[in-house]
């Protein structure tokens, strides 16, 4: 089982991979369209932190089943847990030392059409209102 690593900008937050990336993700909800991310949709057994886990800031909205982690130093983003599968993770590839995005099949996922449950919702966030 192959083993990637990956860290924030400054190496603050470090953290394993366990297993083969075979697909990339995109999504189009308003979140992920701001960050610009890429991410492989991971297990949850197959993430470990190995170093910075008190520097992590965590951002939720909306539902906040999700939960988005960066890094309180630097600023990026490293993983979030999924709203649509709680058990996985989205890892941000270009966090991951040495690993080749261009050699992984990106597939664009759907999520500006999920559900907008918060009454407090801004009006910039797309999906039907609950």
């Amino acid at each position: 089982m192959p083993l990637l690593n990956g860290s924030c900008h400054c190496g603050a937050v470090r953290f394993e991979l366990h297993g083969e990336i075979a697909e990339l993700t995109t999504c189009d909800c308003s979140l992920c369209v701001k960050k610009n991310a890429v991410m492989a949709k991971v297990h949850e057994s197959a993430l470990t932190v190995t170093a910075g886990e008190d520097v992590l800031s965590l951002y939720q909205w909306n539902t906040r089943r999700a939960k988005h982690y960066f890094c309180s130093r630097c600023g990026i983003y490293t993983f979030h847990r999924k709203r649509a599968a709680p058990d996985h993770y989205g890892v941000n590839v270009f966090c991951l030392d040495g690993f080749d995005a261009a050699a992984i099949p990106v597939r664009a996922t759907e999520g500006i059409g999920m559900t907008v449950e918060d009454l407090a919702a801004r009006p910039e966030w797309p999906g039907p209102r609950a």
